[in-house]
């Protein structure tokens, strides 16, 4: 190394050893990590499925014990977040499937020297509800479904309309 006076001030850019800089790659946009296939992504990482469970089970364990109302209260939004989280994954696995279940149709008819059709967004959300409904009468819950759904609409046009003074 080049020995610099210290009588003299350093230079403002001076030329140091340059360093080559970390290039930080994000896996999420990067191709060298291949491309995401949800399939592949929960096979592969099923095993957390059974260790949610047991921390699931664990935190009720924990809010049967507990007495103080803060901490009771902290698990309780854990366990709902838990509840919500499993929900979510369960609904994103069905919409997976029946996406999955139309393609194979669609092969089926394409083998068969048919022309493929494909559904709009409209016809499948038509075809998710009649689905829900479908789910809700098997469960007897409908009834009550109907109910809550009515007084939600009856809210919203009295809202809607113009106030009457009288």
């Amino acid at each position: 190394p080049l020995e610099m006076s210290a009588k003299k001030p350093v230079p403002f850019l001076r030329q140091v050893v340059s360093v080559r800089k970390k290039v930080h790659r994000d896996p999420r946009f990067d191709d060298l990590s291949g491309e995401y296939k949800p399939e592949i992504f929960m096979k592969t990482y099923s095993f957390l499925d059974s260790i949610k469970k047991q921390e699931k089970e664990m935190v009720q364990k924990q809010l049967k014990k507990c007495r103080n109302v803060e901490q009771k209260e902290k698990l309780q939004q854990l366990l709902n977040r838990m509840t919500q989280q499993e929900q979510a994954q369960k609904k994103q696995q069905k919409l997976r499937e029946r996406e999955l279940s139309l393609k194979r149709q669609q092969r089926e008819l394409a083998k068969q020297g048919k022309k493929p059709f494909f559904l709009k967004k409209s016809e499948k959300r038509k075809l998710e509800l009649a689905e829900k409904y479908a789910e809700l009468k098997k469960s007897g819950k409908l009834e009550s479904f109907l109910n809550k759904k009515r007084k939600r609409n009856a809210i919203k046009d009295k809202r809607r309309l113009p106030l009457q003074n009288s």
